[in-house]
């Protein structure tokens, strides 16, 4: 039977100083030594596994960061595809590694003759897997505090980046991965996966074909800031390595609410606290704020004024002004709503009402097509189409083209959603913002906010 190799044995890599200059771990030393156990035999596929297109030297080979509920989906996603090929996975849990090992290692396992495979292997340490030679690409869905420093380190090591939304818990962390992947050319997928479903690219060529006229107002519905961590200290779990979940965040007691024993099938509730995500605001608002901001035509910008909550510690109302005069409200409606003066549209996943005037033209997805073709069948503006998130990444890693959400959208996006939390989380504070130099702007902002505090020895570079 004919056999092809495989070779994916990364080793220690000698030029470690210039992969990852701009991140600081806890012990030079001790990085050597994870990095030097990073090495993994040879091992031999059979031919035939793949599809008869797809030469083994031509997939791409990903290591997967954070195996949690998120990227347990996403890895699945990849496993899939035989353009693909899993090989690492990272995370602090001990049995969420080993688990995700052995669905990669059953998953290939079943598609051989012999029915082995134990070519998928763990990593307790993200710099384990970014020190492997043989990986392209990283998928990375980690608690969001954590986004920016492994993916700046991810760039400056030459791989190619999938980050989960939202891109990171700062604005000028998002300015510096846009640096390192611009700088490392490297192909960046922010997790906004809303920009590949079929009814928000429509909604959003609607409004971009002027369909409903200027849009003077859009409503974003997603849930409210986070809130400062209060949770107790629990017993530390056998084998979780608590310090290194917590990295750059301020040194606090294990609570499983903020990292899960074992395996778990919800989504944590780490989001809900400043020290690791923004709540509501952030993880559903990278995706809603981002189909405003797509509809808006503001990829490349954003806001030039926050206007506060009309009521004290309100968890909704602030509403972000644009140039031309539109107006975004944290709140109303049903995911994203455009209001124009001929119309509106509300688009939400699996959702699409669309109304010229006091006129319904659709009610449901499957109006989609007609829409398309009475009323965008001359449009001047095709957006971005793409059919998968995940796809769309694997064609422009081998292209090089800029994906649908691409690092720049993914941090103007995230730039919205702090620009909202940041009135809540300072006393309702209006704030002018120069969204070319991403500044605040005629003394309303702290220059302050823009970022957030690290423990040491982590800093961003």
């Amino acid at each position: 039977m004919k056999r092809e190799w495989i070779a994916l044995a990364s080793g220690r890599d000698k030029r470690d100083k210039k992969l990852m200059p701009r991140i600081k771990s806890v012990s030079r030393r001790h990085f050597l030594k994870l990095s030097s156990t990073a090495a993994v035999a040879p091992f031999i596929l059979p031919s035939h596994i793949w599809a008869a297109d797809t030469k083994p030297n031509d997939r791409i080979v990903l290591g997967h960061i954070g195996m949690g509920t998120q990227n347990r989906g996403l890895m699945n996603g990849f496993l899939r595809r035989d353009d693909c090929q899993v090989v690492a996975v990272c995370d602090v849990e001990p049995n969420r590694r080993e688990a995700a090992q052995k669905t990669a290692n059953d998953r290939y396992a079943k598609a051989r003759e012999s029915g082995s495979y134990k070519g998928c292997h763990t990593h307790a340490d993200f710099r384990e897997v970014l020190a492997r030679k043989d990986i392209d690409a990283v998928v990375i869905a980690t608690p969001d505090h954590w986004h920016a420093l492994i993916s700046i380190a991810a760039a400056n090591a030459g791989k190619d980046i999938y980050c989960e939304k939202p891109l990171c818990q700062s604005i000028h962390e998002a300015r510096a991965m846009v640096n390192a992947v611009r700088r490392n050319q490297r192909v960046f997928q922010t997790g906004s996966m809303q920009r590949s479903s079929r009814e928000f690219r429509v909604a959003c060529e609607l409004v971009r074909n002027n369909v409903l006229g200027k849009i003077h107002t859009v409503e974003v519905n997603v849930g409210g800031p986070a809130k400062p961590c209060d949770l107790p200290e629990e017993p530390l779990p056998a084998g979780t390595d608590w310090n290194m979940w917590l990295g750059p965040a301020a040194l606090r007691g294990y609570n499983e609410v903020l990292c899960p024993k074992g395996v778990h099938k919800h989504f944590p509730a780490w989001r809900n606290y400043r020290e690791f995500g923004g709540g509501g605001v952030t993880d559903w608002g990278a995706h809603h704020f981002d189909i405003a901001q797509w509809g808006l035509g503001m990829d490349a910008s954003g806001p030039v004024e926050v206007i506060p909550a009309d009521q004290p510690n309100a968890t909704q109302g602030v509403k972000l002004r644009y140039a031309d005069g539109a107006i975004v409200t944290h709140g109303g409606g049903e995911g994203v709503t455009f209001h124009g003066p001929k119309g509106r549209i509300m688009v939400n996943r699996g959702k699409f009402k669309f109304w010229m005037g006091d006129k319904q033209i659709a009610e449901d997805t499957g109006a989609i097509p007609d829409v398309m073709t009475e009323y965008l069948n001359d449009r001047s503006i095709r957006l971005y189409e793409s059919s998968s998130h995940q796809g769309d990444f694997v064609e422009c890693i081998r292209s090089r083209k800029k994906p649908i959400a691409d690092v720049e959208i993914g941090a103007r996006t995230v730039t919205v959603c702090h620009l909202v939390n940041l009135s809540y989380y300072h006393d309702n504070a209006a704030m002018k913002w120069d969204p070319a130099a991403e500044q605040f702007v005629d003394g309303k902002g702290d220059p302050g906010w823009l970022d957030v505090p690290y423990r040491a020895p982590w800093k961003l570079g």
